[in-house]
């Protein structure tokens, strides 16, 4: 004769709801969260002032580019880098990873940038 041995089942448990994303603030919309996760760059309150009061807006492309600039001036040792890319001007806070101000090619005629120890030509 066979023997059957039967097992009690156990419902499946529900997975625990995610916790959010380290680092993503509640509302915080995509271009900032782009900004800090994806590109590993962050854009000072300021910087971001400028770009949208400009209607400057850097492309996915012009992304990659400005983080590799950033990453080749760390690599140099740089702490304040002046990043020229296209028809930007872009003061960027290597040790930071932070742009802290930006301007395009109008605004640079005649301008001083200070406060820096490296320029980076994109």
């Amino acid at each position: 004769m066979n023997r059957i041995e039967w097992q009690a089942l156990t419902p499946p448990v529900a997975p625990a709801a995610k916790p959010p994303a380290a680092g993503v603030k509640p509302g915080q919309d995509f271009q900032a969260i782009f900004n800090e996760k994806l590109a590993g760059l962050k854009f000072s309150r300021h910087a971001s002032e400028r770009l949208e009061s400009r209607k400057i807006n850097l492309s996915p492309e012009q992304m990659v580019r400005l983080e590799q600039g950033v990453n080749k001036a760390a690599g140099k040792g740089a702490r304040e880098s002046l990043v020229l890319l296209d028809d930007l001007a872009l003061v960027v806070s290597i040790k930071n990873r932070t742009v802290i101000t930006a301007a395009s090619r109008q605004e640079l005629r005649e301008n001083v940038f200070t406060n820096i120890d490296s320029a980076v030509l994109l």
